[in-house]
């Protein structure tokens, strides 16, 4: 598949999802769709498509958004400094959407590399994993497995 940052898809944003998307924003705390979603299957960016985590790293860390041990492919998912309200961070944004999804930090599960990729529901799109091959997304279905 071809992953690319498209207009015609930018247009197709409700407000909400171009705020986090597109100006950096961030979604109020508690209030993502997908913070308390346990179905299996794969977030990926709602501009380009392209597949970022998998349900089977899905976490409650208790921070009032989606919280992830890594992404399903690390290549889709670019890590740049940021230094915006005063504090440093790593701001994630996804590689060919370019499109702002949250931030990692260091304080994730140890037993699991101890990340947490902290993101803004409003950034994706989920895939069920019975909808997965369907939508070109097969390859990661062994990503999905086994989950709660």
């Amino acid at each position: 598949m071809t992953y690319t940052k498209s207009a015609d898809r930018i247009a197709q944003l409700s407000p909400e999802q171009y705020r986090v998307t597109q100006q950096n924003g961030t979604e109020r705390p508690g209030t993502g769709a997908y913070l308390h979603n346990d179905d299996p299957g794969i977030y990926v960016d709602i501009v380009s498509g392209e597949p970022l985590f998998a349900s089977a790293d899905k976490f409650d860390s208790h921070c009032g958004w989606p919280s992830f041990t890594k992404p399903i492919e690390p290549a889709h998912v670019a890590e740049l400094r940021d230094t915006s309200l005063g504090m440093l961070r790593v701001e994630v944004r996804s590689t060919h959407g370019d499109s702002h999804l949250g931030h990692v930090f260091p304080d994730g599960p140890r037993d699991r590399g101890g990340l947490r990729y902290c993101i803004n529901s409003a950034s994706l799109r989920f895939i069920h994993r019975d909808d997965m091959a369907a939508e070109g997304y097969g390859d990661y279905i062994d990503q999905v497995e086994g989950v709660k």
